[in-house]
């Protein structure tokens, strides 16, 4: 979304030429895709990206962002909307072999590197879905990277938004809320996630894409690791709520219908294949930064430049990636999973998640007539509300509706499927065994990293007051994501 975008004010006559723009890229990719030799000969990767929080020596945020990155002079960081986070891109890796190992292992040799150099200015990074010590008055325009997306970013959704964000998030289960407004689009800079990305055929496109949806409520429910916000115990995965209402310019009005969300689950199954979600993408949301580009002839497939700059600018928690490069090639991009808590339980995340995917794909034309979207969309949410303890709606054999079945059970079930999935993407028996032992062991022990978060602050806060209490318990945190071993070798102070 940073590619020479230039901090100006745009007339009419940009977004015209610009929505002109994306619907002739959206047909000029129809025409790509059509052609049998796109992705010929592209070996299967898979990718990350993570993104950090930066914390002082106190717990509380440290606004050090640019001055660590040119410490750094790595250019696999790069800055996020707000001064307390960094985002690390890893480096592809083939799907073959050990590709979990390969990311854990470079996220290890780059945190290493992070940390030592970050403690250079007091400055602790961490990897967590939302930092527990943030407080309300530090997700401000004052804390806002100084970049010309970021800054654009925030006018042109405050311009479509014309009133504050409404951010209303409750836990049914203790009472616990907040309820607050702002004109701050820093808010959504409250999130880091673990974002995986995976190369795809195009013509199994489809099929692993609705199998990514179908069972994406799973990989969150096991992984969840954003409880606790400005103090209070929230959602699992409060990241999922935080997201969606801090970039929502939908208002009320006297309309009977509301456009999406630019924050979304999606619209339905995919029918035909990764065209029609940038055709939707192009029709159904207006477009945010209307800058055109020079196309860049190098005799190859065009970039669609324009194109993915609109994509990048909706977030939805599967996305489609178009990519030119060499005989091109999609990816679907994995945006739920938080960031977190160590390399050996995000890179199990990824597997689980992936594995799921491509397990189920064979198999998803049987499920799709037995749940609808709507209902796969429910389940999402679920997870993100109550983690491993969710009760979802799942396809059973035999049925006239869909089931409520705990989430834990489904997981369980559904850990062959992960296995099965990995296998045919060429990974090793030993890594799968590895990886989904992580997971397996979590669903053993009832604890994911939300929960370990939510067990601990609360047992703290009947030794001392909530800030003492969440800050306790983040130095814990800290402790444990430094000794690397999965959350479920960690303490367990509540017992």
């Amino acid at each position: 979304m940073g590619r020479g975008i230039e901090d100006r004010q745009y007339c009419a006559q940009d977004y015209e030429k610009f929505n002109k723009r994306i619907h002739d890229q959206v047909d000029t990719l129809k025409e790509i895709l059509a052609n049998d030799n796109f992705g010929k000969g592209e070996t299967t990767c898979i990718g990350a990206e993570l993104e950090l929080y930066l914390m002082d020596q106190s717990g509380n945020i440290s606004p050090t962002n640019l001055q660590l990155l040119e410490m750094l002079d790595d250019p696999q960081y790069q800055a996020e909307i707000n001064q307390y986070n960094i985002e690390l891109n890893l480096s592809p890796t083939p799907a073959a072999g050990h590709p979990f190992t390969t990311i854990k292992q470079e996220m290890l040799t780059k945190f290493n590197k992070l940390w030592d150099t970050a403690d250079k200015i007091g400055t602790r990074p961490l990897a967590i879905g939302i930092l527990p010590t943030l407080e309300e008055h530090q997700i401000s325009s004052e804390y806002m990277t100084d970049e010309p997306r970021y800054r654009i970013l925030a006018r042109e959704l405050r311009k479509l938004r014309g009133e504050p964000f409404h951010i209303r998030i409750n836990d049914l289960n203790n009472d616990e809320e907040i309820d607050f407004k702002t004109s701050e689009v820093c808010v959504e800079g409250a999130n880091t996630s673990h974002q995986v990305h995976l190369m795809v055929e195009k013509d199994r496109f489809a099929d692993i894409f609705n199998a990514a949806q179908l069972t994406l409520p799973l990989a969150l429910g096991i992984s969840a690791n954003s409880s606790v916000l400005f103090g209070s115990t929230l959602w699992d995965e409060t990241r999922v709520s935080l997201f969606k209402q801090s970039m929502d310019i939908r208002i009320c009005d006297s309309r009977p219908w509301r456009p999406p969300s630019r924050v979304n689950f999606g619209q339905g199954w995919v029918r035909q294949g990764a065209w029609e979600l940038f055709a939707e993408a192009a029709n159904i949301y207006q477009p945010l930064f209307p800058q055109l580009f020079e196309e860049q002839d190098d005799n190859g497939l065009p970039e669609l430049a324009e194109l993915n700059l609109h994509m990048g600018t909706i977030w939805p928690w599967n996305r489609p990636v178009y990519s030119n490069h060499g005989n091109g090639h999609l990816r679907i991009e994995f945006r739920a999973l938080p960031s977190g808590p160590t390399a050996a339980d995000m890179s199990a995340n990824a597997a689980f998640m992936i594995g799921l995917a491509m397990g189920l794909e064979d198999k998803i034309e049987e499920y799709m007539p037995r749940i609808p979207f709507i209902f796969s969309e429910h389940n999402f949410y679920a997870a993100a509300r109550n983690g491993l303890d969710a009760t979802i709606l799942w396809p059973q054999n035999y049925q006239h509706k869909p089931m409520e079945t705990p989430i834990r059970n489904v997981i369980d079930q559904m850990l062959q499927t992960s296995y099965d999935g990995l296998a045919k993407l060429g990974v090793d028996e030993a890594e799968r065994v590895k990886q989904l032992s992580v997971i397996q062991k979590r669903l053993a022990m009832d604890i994911t990293p939300a929960k370990w978060q939510k067990l601990t602050y609360r047992f703290l806060k009947r030794k001392m007051n909530k800030k003492e209490a969440c800050k306790t318990m983040l130095n814990l945190y800290f402790e444990h994501q430094m000794a690397g071993l999965p959350v479920t070798e960690w303490d367990t102070v509540w017992k």
